[in-house]
């Protein structure tokens, strides 16, 4: 049973207690990431996430780590498109602590000038580590030419040049803008005491920002998938490609029927797109399908690691896969498997407090609203294959196919002319 509640300053509060368990996990989650930044500031929402680790004006660096590390608990924080996640995990008598931990890096932190100037060189270092992996630069290759002019095609991490821009000023007006009470969910999970709880919030988290200027909002932006194509030529081994599609926005009855639809197409290592590559063929060490959401747009990608020379080959199987499930979609026998498979993971996903903590969590913050397991588990039980049908004719158009690739490709204009007769025409 979830409990709902808003601390003084409006910042709202679910909470799931969990008697049998020891643990508490505590998520505080800002509406605010990559998605909310332009090309002159692109990684400061993420590099925000960095400076809340530096030193309040109670606790240094250290300090801060060792308050959480001295318990056995764990303090971390990651940034995404469009959310910033700082959490702890901790035995349930020590959740005052992080508590107090949490609120004070959100209230306090110093953002202090020779702070800053250091941790542009780890951050930077980070995207350097980031430029080193394909599988991830591949993405955002893919997100670049999806999302064209928009702030989804931005990498959360920044670049070298807008990071070496980042000024104390700017990093506090940006964080004061968007760091506001109703861009702000907290969320519990575990074996805690509610009223206590709500008491402790309160007091290191109801008076964050209160008096300052409510946060920016989005501008919508009008996405417009073409056909594209565009490489990046790495000398690597392996060739990472990536076929992304038009797929659902956040909160769209059509998710639970993708769902279903990727199980079978490419979403596990019994689907087609896995037997068929990979286990039949041999084609290709990784092979898989899925869906991104966001709040006005989403996306459907497939992914193949691969030798180089089997790019053609490869992307020839894709396409017949593709032709297969639009022309004969699925069985029952199939529908069944993939909600059961989806219930399965479903359920083992939300085992952890930690798991459950940010689900409620982000649910809260990005639909205003918090569904049941029982509501979930209902929602894909209700799937048809007329349901699957509608989305396969939606996702598979090929107006709206882009390709990325990343690695060592011989020929590249000449396979890319082959790759755009099988896929574009």
């Amino acid at each position: 049973m979830y409990v709902f509640n808003r601390l003084d300053n409006g910042i709202r509060v679910v909470m799931e207690n969990i008697t049998y368990v020891n643990s508490v996990s505590i998520g505080v989650i800002i509406g605010n990431g990559s998605i909310k930044e332009d090309k002159h500031i692109n990684g400061i929402s993420h590099f925000i996430e960095h400076m809340l680790f530096k030193g309040t004006k109670n606790r240094n660096a250290k300090e801060i780590a060792e308050a959480i590390d001295n318990i056995g608990g764990q303090l971390n924080a990651f940034t995404g498109k469009e959310y910033t996640c700082y959490y702890a995990q901790v035995l349930d008598n020590h959740l005052s602590i992080a508590i107090d931990v949490l609120g004070d890096m959100l209230n306090n932190s110093l953002f202090l000038e020779e702070d800053i100037e250091k941790e542009k060189g780890v951050v930077m270092e980070e995207v350097s580590m980031y430029l080193d992996s394909p599988e991830d630069l591949v993405y955002d290759l893919l997100n670049e030419i999806m999302f064209e002019n928009t702030s989804l095609a931005y990498p959360i991490l920044g670049t070298e040049e807008t990071i070496d821009r980042f000024r104390k000023d700017v990093l506090l007006d940006y964080f004061y803008e968007n760091y506001t009470p109703e861009n702000i969910v907290i969320s519990l999970v575990g074996n805690l005491d509610i009223k206590h709880t709500i008491k402790l919030l309160n007091q290191y988290f109801g008076s964050f920002n209160k008096e300052r200027k409510k946060g920016s909002i989005k501008n919508k932006s009008n996405f417009r998938f073409i056909q594209n194509i565009k490489g990046l030529e790495k000398d690597i081994e392996q060739l990472n490609f990536c076929l992304g599609m038009e797929g659902v926005e956040r909160g769209s009855d059509d998710m639970y029927p993708l769902l279903v639809m990727n199980n079978i197409f490419g979403g596990s290592m019994s689907s087609r797109l896995f037997q068929k590559i990979r286990e039949d063929r041999g084609l290709a060490y990784s092979v898989y399908s899925h869906p991104s959401s966001y709040e006005d747009i989403g996306t459907f990608t497939i992914y193949a690691g691969l030798n180089s020379e089997q790019m053609v080959n490869v992307v020839k199987l894709i396409d017949e896969d593709i032709k297969y499930i639009k022309k004969n979609l699925i069985s029952k026998d199939e529908l069944i498997k993939s909600k059961e498979q989806l219930k399965g993971n479903y359920i083992l996903g939300m085992e952890g407090t930690f798991s459950r903590m940010f689900e409620i969590g982000k649910s809260l913050l990005m639909l205003n609203k918090v569904q049941s397991p029982e509501e979930v588990l209902d929602q894909i039980n209700r799937v048809t294959i007329e349901d699957v049908e509608k989305i396969v004719k939606q996702i598979f158009d090929k107006n709206k196919f882009n390709i990325a690739y990343v690695g060592d490709l011989e020929n590249s204009e000449k396979v890319e002319k082959q790759i755009k007769d099988i896929l574009f025409n």
